[in-house]
């Protein structure tokens, strides 16, 4: 198993990270002063920052009008710091709207012809845009087969690779469930997929700038994720790292100006993808988004996300054992390294209990009749108490 090297033995306690995590960044957050935020797997906190980012990006239009150059370099500053957030390099990374398009575009870069290799393979913790994106290749000529979760939630590693064979093209499996907060072994179903030389791709929108992600031993050959969450900037932003070694090999047919090999040439007489992960971008770049998107990285990197995951974990350490002492249903892995920043529990009436929630001024979420309790660096241990002592109070809506 390659799982993250945390142990629920090792596992520091929130009080004792370091860095500018907790009550020390706290301030840049103005939501706190209204409401008890615990729900970055939704979206993530506003921050000064992102804000005065956007009101940079309307002054500059507002004064000079089209800021091309500028416009472009913010774009190419993106690229950077996702690639950095990796640890990869910035020709490896397309700059994309979403993950749907950096999805589509892999898709759109194989055959699946039929009777050759054409297997889609994910798993039923995928977030809609993959799976509905894998059976719309079966317009294609494209299977799509599914991988069931263990009674415990779990999908492990060996059940992916009784489903790869030597008809698999692609391999999907998120790294973090939206649903449950399960941590898939990305390293293991890579194995079994390169094995059948097949091609993984690791959805990371529920881990990136929360779990350390490095993608020279992560194992998979695509990763995508976007800004919405724990990077803490709007929609309208993603990337999509493609592995050096398999880039050659893909040309994908969904494209548009900014994948061209010289934008500027304005040819419309031909194709000409660029050589590196840039033919999987697309048109004009989501501008305002990226000034906020470079903010949100700014704010990460200072932090470290080491120091973020370390944070993370043992305030949802001292959460799940909370949720354990009330007798409540936890669907989270009690392991460190078995899950991420989400921790779900069973209501009995999610909604309600999420409402209920709300006139306390928590703000959480939910899915599959699961609370969604999502934290991020901004969170402290009182957030955590505070919520605990909330639930009980609500312990008929727990399950």
């Amino acid at each position: 198993m390659s799982f993250a090297p945390l142990s629920p033995d090792d596992t520091p306690k929130p009080e004792s990270t370091t860095g500018r995590v907790g009550d020390a960044i706290r301030a840049e957050f103005p939501i706190f002063e209204r409401r008890t935020y615990l729900n970055s797997c939704s979206q993530g906190a506003l921050s000064h920052r992102v804000r005065a980012a956007y009101e940079e990006y309307l002054a500059g239009w507002d004064e000079n009008g089209a800021e091309w150059e500028y416009w472009v370099e913010r774009a190419e500053a993106a690229r950077a710091g996702f690639a950095a957030l990796l640890h990869g390099r910035p020709d490896e990374v397309a700059v994309t709207t979403s993950v749907s398009q950096g999805v589509s575009g892999i898709v759109s870069a194989l055959p699946f012809e039929r009777g050759g290799r054409n297997r889609i393979v994910i798993s039923d913790y995928e977030f809609p845009t993959v799976g509905q994106i894998a059976h719309a290749q079966e317009l294609r000529g494209a299977e799509v087969v599914h991988v069931r979760p263990e009674a415990d939630g779990s999908i492990p590693a060996e059940k992916f690779a009784a489903a790869i064979d030597e008809r698999t093209a692609l391999v999907c499996c998120t790294t973090i469930s939206y649903r449950t907060g399960h941590r898939h072994d990305i390293a293991g179903i890579a194995e079994a997929a390169h094995a059948n030389g097949a091609l993984v791709l690791a959805d990371s929108y529920q881990a990136v700038g929360a779990i350390e992600l490095d993608v020279r031993t992560l194992g998979a050959d695509f990763v995508t994720g976007g800004t919405v969450k724990y990077l803490l900037a709007s929609a309208g932003l993603g990337f999509l790292w493609i592995r050096g070694e398999v880039l050659a090999g893909l040309t994908p047919t969904q494209t548009g100006w900014f994948a061209d090999e010289d934008i500027f040439e304005m040819d419309i007489s031909d194709y000409s993808p660029h050589s590196t992960a840039r033919r999987f971008d697309a048109g004009t770049p989501p501008v305002p988004n990226i000034y906020a998107g470079v903010a949100g990285l700014g704010l990460i990197e200072e932090t470290g996300v080491p120091a973020i995951e370390a944070h993370v974990a043992g305030l949802n350490t001292r959460l799940i054992s909370g949720l354990l002492d009330l007798g409540a249903d936890v669907v989270t892995p009690v392991d460190p390294a078995r899950r991420g920043p989400l921790v779900c529990v069973r209501s009995t009436d999610a909604p309600a209990l999420v409402n209920s929630l709300a006139e306390e001024d928590f703000v959480c979420s939910l899915r599959d009749g699961n609370l969604r309790v999502a934290a991020h660096f901004y969170n402290t241990v009182d957030d955590i108490d505070a919520l605990l002592d909330a639930l009980a109070r609500r312990r008929p809506l727990l399950a």
